[in-house]
């Protein structure tokens, strides 16, 4: 092993002077006029946002979540050029499956903090040990402890043969890949760049087009799935203004990010403060992106996926597909086009952020579905 491909031991430790700042900031905040009538339609009211830093000023504790991601071993290396930092959470489990997990934006490592501990020791946790896991959960590159990327181009193609090579790295012949919001992409990609070891994908979203992108397969949808694709396009074109200028412009709204607490919380609140997540779960994501200086690099990923070579053709690993209630849905009959479906499973709770809302649902799901392609 080369010295840029040394893995290193890890620890999160935020110096007491950046908390410090990060206070007197909070403190300082110059508020937003809220729209006359109270904002609805306009973005993230002010109110909510007022109600989160209040919680962030007053009772939220950075250090009791620092702890929790320090108690699971940590590490870094240097892929591709850039620092990836991972926690890497090995079973006692004899013949546990390695597994990655990928999160997406904008969230963080924190979003597995949940599922480690069932998924790589089960017999603790009361659950059959027959299957558990080697768990590996990587911060993006640009993202959180892995700090800001040190060159453009991380879209999740990029990122899905970095997670190869980390793979490889740690010693891992075959491996499973699972993942949420980029993260599903991201492990769709690692089964393209590593097809003859992962074993399977996981993921919770597809959002597949039609096929050809031919109008005819969404006249033929039923009830169900025609509901669902007027759920997407309204989010589609009421609700994901960021998309397209973290997608075009991330370097201007990058500047904001840097220099705002409160700022970067309501950019980022738009895509968690719905979707059933604790404040305290919402306030962790956000101050580890403001710790670690990432807000502004995180949102490249945008950018970076648009400038990538769109992928052509299936991907060829079996897919598992586990679709929560809260989510923005995904339509079966247009993503049977593009993957090898071994099993999709729709649940009656939990939202975008299922690893955190329905742990349990997400963890019975992986469990289920490499049992099955692991016997396969």
């Amino acid at each position: 092993m080369t010295a840029n491909e040394e893995i290193h031991p890890y620890r999160i430790a935020i110096p007491d002077e950046d908390l410090a700042d990060l206070r007197d900031r909070l403190d300082r905040v110059r508020w937003a006029p809220e729209p006359a009538g109270g904002g609805e339609g306009y973005g993230v009211p002010v109110a909510r946002v007022r109600g989160l830093v209040e919680r962030w000023r007053r009772h939220y504790d950075w250090r009791a979540w620092e702890n929790r991601l320090n108690a699971h071993p940590q590490y870094t290396t240097v892929i591709d050029g850039t620092k990836v930092h991972f926690l890497h959470v090995r079973s006692p489990e004899p013949d546990a499956l390695p597994l990655v997990l990928s999160h997406g934006w904008p969230g963080s490592v924190a979003e597995y903090l949940e599922v480690i501990g069932p998924l790589s020791d089960p017999r603790r946790h009361g659950l059959d040990p027959s299957i558990a896991f080697d768990v590996v959960v990587p911060s993006l590159p640009g993202f959180g402890f892995s700090g800001p990327a040190a060159d453009s181009g991380w879209g999740p193609q990029r990122i899905g043969r970095a997670w190869a090579v980390l793979m490889r790295r740690l010693g891992y012949d075959r491996y499973g890949a699972a993942g949420n919001d980029w993260g599903s992409g991201i492990s769709l990609e690692l089964g393209r760049a590593a097809p003859d070891r992962v074993l399977g994908a996981h993921v919770t979203q597809t959002w597949d087009p039609p096929p050809d992108d031919d109008p005819k397969w969404v006249a033929e949808l039923g009830p169900k799935d025609k509901a669902a694709w007027e759920a997407f396009q309204d989010y589609v074109n009421n609700e994901a203004a960021y998309g397209a200028v973290q997608s075009q412009q991330p370097q201007t709204l990058a500047h904001a990010l840097a220099d705002s607490p409160v700022g970067l919380l309501g950019w980022n609140a738009q895509a968690m403060h719905r979707n059933g997540l604790a404040d305290d779960a919402i306030l962790t994501h956000v101050a580890i992106h403001w710790l670690t200086g990432t807000g502004g690099s995180a949102i490249r990923i945008y950018a970076d996926h648009a400038r990538e070579v769109p992928a052509t053709g299936p991907t060829t690993v079996p897919l598992g597909v586990a679709q929560f209630a809260g989510d923005l849905p995904s339509i079966r009959v247009f993503s049977e086009h593009q993957h090898t479906i071994v099993s999709w499973h729709e649940y009656d709770r939990g939202g975008h952020y299922a690893a955190q809302d329905a742990p349990d649902l997400l963890v019975h799901d992986l469990r289920g579905f490499f049992t099955a392609v692991r016997s396969r």
